[in-house]
């Protein structure tokens, strides 16, 4: 029987933990550099109609679909080396790992995204995000769909959601009611989107992942930012 916990945080990646935006900026630029724009062009769009399909970014995917449509040009095999082989480490959003390691400090912590089977895991592993929660890392094609498998696997009275996208936490909170906190960071293109004005707000909304570092438990999980002589670092 997996123990009942009194809290287990989940935390997404990218975005939230990891700045993706850039690391997709570094992947048009580098293509861009080796292969040409068209080759950058053609591959952001199969990428996009990927994203539609499957609700979540397959770097590797449209690579394979690009070769596909174009299979003489074996140069661009070494973009997979530059995909799985990328310094994500280096693009950790300040404060981090910091984070994670003040909410294991309270609870089992545990990274819980969406991806394919090859490059988010590689993403998690090589970014050092993996190793800071002790392996504990659910990724699923849609992790809102997957409630009851992240209950089985990590069972909790209560749990605190921290993603970038609001959809997904209004999801998670229409499903798990008062037994979620949800947070909100405003980080990257989703959180910026006007479309998130459709989504009732988070519990708790932040400007960025470190922010949290300002917070004590009882403050996270009422959803409230307390006032300066509060904060216990």
């Amino acid at each position: 029987m997996t123990p009942h916990r009194p809290i287990v945080f989940l935390i997404d990646v990218d975005n939230t933990l990891l700045d993706n935006d850039r690391i997709r900026e570094d992947i048009r630029c580098h293509m861009e550099r080796e292969f040409g724009a068209y080759c950058r062009d053609r591959y952001w769009t199969i990428q996009e109609e990927l994203f539609v399909e499957l609700g979540y970014r397959d770097y590797l995917g449209a690579l394979q679909r690009y070769r596909v449509e174009h299979p003489n040009e074996v140069e661009l095999l070494s973009m997979a080396s530059y995909l799985v082989d990328y310094p994500f480490g280096e693009r950790l959003f300040p404060g981090a790992l910091d984070v994670l390691r003040r909410f294991r400090g309270w609870g089992e912590t545990v990274i819980l995204s969406d991806g394919d089977v090859v490059f988010q895991p590689r993403k998690v592993e090589r970014s050092g995000l993996a190793g800071a929660v002790d392996g504990r890392v659910l990724i699923y094609i849609h992790k809102e769909q997957s409630l009851d498998d992240v209950y089985r696997r990590y069972p909790a009275d209560h749990y605190v959601l921290v993603d970038d996208k609001l959809r997904i936490l209004t999801a998670v909170k229409q499903v798990w009611g008062e037994r979620v906190t949800t947070v909100f960071p405003r980080q990257g293109q989703f959180a910026r989107d006007p479309v998130v004005t459709r989504y009732p707000a988070a519990d708790l909304t932040v400007d960025c992942i470190g922010d949290l570092l300002d917070l004590d438990l009882p403050a996270l999980t009422a959803g409230l930012i307390p006032r300066p002589a509060e904060v216990t670092r």
